[in-house]
């Protein structure tokens, strides 16, 4: 919820890396009125690295060593975009992404990290696993540890911290695999003291590790290493962990970089060349400040920057920062042990020493884990009626924005030529279907909330068998400067036009308003030919009933306000939303649905009476085959329910075995109202399973038979099979 102070700044921050994790925290302790904050990111979940090795060790669990982004967005009231950040245009301010469309800034900070260097050797893309980005090397390590069934024999490319932690993390998990180090110097670590790579030099032998000192790799074959002096080694599985480097764009957009292409920074963290770009972390280097990169000094530029960002904000002097020159790190040595280094300073290894490292890394994301309450902000008075209206100089611009299809020959009048009202030309035989929705956004991306909104407000003309023709918007843009309400303008309608351009279905027109929070709708148009209209009451005895997507968005994003989702859960509730019923309701007409409805507000038993009693039928579900989005059973079993859900509630007086039944696992989810939920149709039974499967095919892999249709009973609607 915003507050009714306008947005006039828009600060944008690329990559989810430690420093840019505390300064969301502390943002959200201390925000800005008037700024709007964006974090664009590639994952949902940030890594942090002390505790990779104990994780890869078997220490730690995924959730015990990952920053869930989603949870702090919303704790700092940011806007958290899930995408490749691909450039930038530095004349524009604009971040330029893969997969939508460009974001404006007023200020920008880049914390991305840096990735192993490959990778011109021979082969290397290919064949070796990188060590970042770190999902990718976590999703192999874990299909490795779950399908070995021979020993292994393992090749990891580069001696410094990172390698020689991930050799020596990789011993536990599994058992008389063989490990070959290869590093091009004489020894390993070269930026820690004498005494400690000695120290580990000896653990790694001592644990059987095979190190190739002075062995550059020069070609990587699949299962085999091969270096400059002739040696070749079989690998059945290789990692590649070579010293640090920076993605191409960072150069290619123009900013100064240093010789290995990361962004050089002042004794503020502002990029040399532009004031207005900040960068922390291993993509930044201080000019007047070179430190090797470690994560260590990216959580201690995590405060500066912060201080830094809204000091730029506010007009204000800057902050310099200087880096501690030696700095303490803990090496774990995968056993439960580990060395400490400061300096040339060094000790051998221990449980102790473990120990300590595993409660100073537990309570840094303590601070993550357990996100404080805030208190709600005071709302002021704002116009209402006209004068709450967006301009029309900022619509103007918008639409010319904006990639949109040509108006089909029906459409009279459309945005080519407004009017006060668009016209359209409804077809000799066919008939018009009309339906509306609008709801506040439960994500907090412009971009994918109108790619939601879109398929949820289409589905009803889907699942009467109409054909879209055309659709008028209606959106409430949270109170901002000019510039700004366009930004979020054209986001939201660049994501709603993203999915009406795939099924051709043209924008006449709309409606906008100014207000407190974001909301969106589509009022839709659809044609259908008389005898191709589905309703709600053409259910027949000994039809079986499909269910085309799983349930629980409602439960899930309560548990997401509260932060008490998982990542992983939100992001495959994310993809079912963003799923189109389009090519779904194509199938089912193909093979014979008599009867249709999209799940949605009233959840699957809601809209499942609906049915029931327009047909004048009875209805056996199995409750055991309702698919469900993960994590829904996890957060329902936990009493999180939407607002909804207890209304919903009342139509469990239409179960005549409720006592037998109420308990059930996946009793509650019959009642969770759903946001761009998948079709509920009937089907002959001849041909419901060749329906799934056709389902299946098309991208819906949950789709199922979920229960039978059975004559009207006088003692029921609705009995639950389990």
């Amino acid at each position: 919820m915003q507050t009714s102070t306008p947005i006039t700044k828009d600060l944008v921050l690329i990559g989810g890396g430690h420093s840019h994790a505390i300064a969301l925290r502390m943002w959200a302790m201390k925000p800005l009125e008037g700024v709007r904050l964006t974090l664009i990111t590639e994952s949902s979940n940030t890594p942090y690295s002390g505790m990779l090795p104990g994780h890869i060790a078997g220490f730690y669990t995924h959730e015990e060593c990952h920053i869930n982004l989603r949870s702090l967005a919303q704790f700092a009231q940011a806007q958290l975009y899930i995408d490749t950040v691909v450039g930038l245009d530095l004349v524009n301010k604009q971040v330029l992404c893969a997969h939508r469309p460009p974001v404006a800034f007023d200020l920008l900070s880049i914390d991305i990290g840096s990735t192993p260097a490959s990778i011109n050797v021979p082969g290397a893309r290919e064949y070796a696993i990188a060590a970042k980005p770190v999902a990718k090397l976590l999703t192999q390590w874990q299909q490795i540890v779950e399908t070995v069934e021979k020993p292994l024999s393992l090749g990891i490319v580069g001696g410094g911290a990172g390698g020689v932690e991930l050799a020596l993390a990789m011993q536990g998990p599994l058992q008389n695999q063989e490990i070959h180090l290869f590093h091009k110097e004489v020894e390993i670590m070269p930026h820690y003291g004498g005494g400690v790579r000695r120290c580990l030099q000896k653990v790694l032998t001592s644990k059987g590790i095979n190190l190739h000192l002075q062995e550059t790799v020069t070609e990587v074959q699949p299962n085999k290493i091969s270096c400059k002096s002739g040696l070749k080694i079989e690998c059945d599985r290789i990692f590649w962990v070579t010293q640090a480097s920076a993605p191409s764009w960072i150069k290619e957009c123009g900013l100064v970089t240093d010789s290995q292409g990361f962004i050089q920074v002042n004794d503020y963290l502002q990029a040399v060349s532009h004031p207005n770009i900040f960068a922390a972390g291993d993509i930044a280097t201080m000019v007047n400040y070179p430190r090797p990169k470690a994560g260590v000094f990216a959580v201690r530029q995590g405060k500066p920057l912060f201080n830094n960002l809204q000091k730029t904000l506010l007009s204000q002097p800057l902050q310099p920062y200087k880096p501690q020159k030696n700095y303490l790190s803990l090496i774990g040595t995968g056993d439960g042990k580990a060395i400490a280094s400061w300096g040339n300073f060094g000790t051998g290894a221990s449980r102790l020493l473990w120990n300590w490292k595993d409660k100073i890394d537990r309570q840094f994301m303590a601070r993550f884990h357990k996100l404080p309450s805030m208190s709600e902000p005071v709302e002021a008075m704002r116009c209402a009626g006209c004068g709450s209206k967006v301009g029309s100089t900022v619509l103007e611009r918008v639409l010319q924005r904006l990639d949109r299809i040509e108006n089909t020959p029906d459409i009279i009048i459309g945005l080519d030529a407004p009017d006060d009202a668009a016209v359209v030309e409804v077809p000799q035989g066919k008939l018009m279907v009309h339906t509306i929705d609008y709801f506040r956004a439960l994500v907090n991306d412009p971009f994918i909330f109108g790619q939601i909104s879109a398929n949820h407000c289409l589905s009803d003309i889907f699942a009467m068998g109409a054909t879209p023709q055309s659709v008028l918007a209606i959106a409430s843009i949270p109170y901002a400067t000019e510039s700004k309400v366009e930004e979020t303008l054209y986001q939201l309608l660049s994501g709603a036009l993203k999915v009406l351009n795939q099924a051709q279905i043209p924008l006449i027109g709309g409606h906008t308003t100014a207000g407190l929070e974001l909301g969106f709708g589509l009022s839709c148009n659809g044609l259908v030919s008389p005898n191709q209209l589905l309703k709600k009451a053409g259910m027949q005895p000994e039809q079986l009933l499909i269910l085309t997507k799983p349930l629980g968005t409602g439960t899930l994003f309560a548990a997401a306000m509260r932060c008490l989702a998982k990542n992983q859960w939100i992001d495959s509730a994310i993809e079912s939303m963003l799923l189109s019923n389009q090519a779904a309701a194509t199938c089912l007409m193909e093979y014979g649905v008599t009867a249709c409805t999209d799940i949605t507000g009233f959840g699957l038993l809601g809209h499942l009476i609906e049915m029931v009693k327009a047909s004048n039928v009875s209805v056996e579900l199995n409750l055991d085959a309702i698919p469900v989005l993960a994590g829904a059973r996890v957060t329902l079993q936990r009493g999180i329910f939407s607002s909804l859900h207890p209304e919903n509630l009342q139509f469990s007086r239409y179960i005549d075995n409720i006592e037998k039944v109420c308990d059930l696992l996946n009793y509650p989810v019959l009642f969770d109202p759903q946001t761009s939920g998948g079709l509920l149709a009937a089907i002959p039974k001849e041909v419901a399973n060749a329906c799934v499967a056709q389902l299946q095919a098309l991208g819906y892999p949950q789709a199922i038979i979920i229960g039978r249709i059975v004559q009207h009973s006088e003692d029921y609607r609705v009995h639950l099979n389990f």
